[in-house]
């Protein structure tokens, strides 16, 4: 356990210490929630073009609980019991090594991630939902730079984003599998605007670079 913390501790160092001002803007800017709204209400239109109202509702439904289970499989049930702090917590030795971007710290515990959980759940919601590739492609990047995103930042470890990606994955598996039990739905052949998504999702990635760019210039 000890010489898989020590490996933890040198994977989040290397990557932390791999900043410049206009990455600090980027992952920051990308970190965020908000800034994703455009993208989930494109995903949003996706299933009601193609889906009846009732299905759509459920998979509304399906989604936010997906999201719940991450948030409080992580933060209610392991994170008050494991007690790992983040990297960036004055309270962890190596925070002194942790670069740290515009104050931001995160809370006190940080395992498992909660974002990565999020991020991962709605990447595989989807990917079992439309089964299309280049969507679920461009989600599970999205994904994957968040948590890289989290590490860079100093918030969260390797081990942290693991986690939370596991915790991920099973809340959708059990959240489809509860959707289609009540919608009956079984996969499209044909779906419409099913791109829109990663168009919207695209764009916004333009606008954080180019947000950057300019806060560095």
């Amino acid at each position: 356990m000890e010489y898989l913390l020590q490996i933890d501790n040198e994977i989040l160092l290397f990557i932390n210490g791999m900043h410049a001002p206009f990455w600090d803007y980027f992952m920051k800017t990308f970190s965020g929630k908000l800034i994703w709204i455009p993208m989930y209400v494109a995903i949003w239109y996706v299933m009601l073009r193609n889906f009846s109202w009732k299905v759509t509702l459920l998979c509304m439904i399906g989604l936010a609980l997906t999201i719940t289970f991450a948030d409080q499989v992580g933060a209610t049930l392991i994170r008050p019991y494991a007690e790992r702090m983040r990297p960036a917590n004055l309270d962890n030795p190596i925070s002194p090594l942790v670069h740290i971007v515009d104050g931001y710290r995160g809370g006190r515990f940080g395992f498992p991630s909660c974002h990565a959980a999020n991020t991962f759940g709605l990447a595989f919601f989807i990917r079992y939902l439309f089964r299309r590739q280049w969507l679920t492609l461009f989600l599970f990047v999205w994904a994957i730079v968040t948590c890289y995103s989290r590490m860079y930042l100093g918030v969260h470890y390797l081990g942290d984003l693991l986690a939370g990606m596991l915790i991920g994955w099973l809340g959708a598996w059990l959240m489809y599998r509860l959707f289609q039990r009540l919608s009956g739905y079984r996969r499209a052949d044909q779906l419409t605007h099913i791109l829109s998504p990663v168009l919207v999702g695209s764009l916004t990635i333009v606008g954080i670079l180019l947000y950057s760019a300019v806060r560095v210039w």
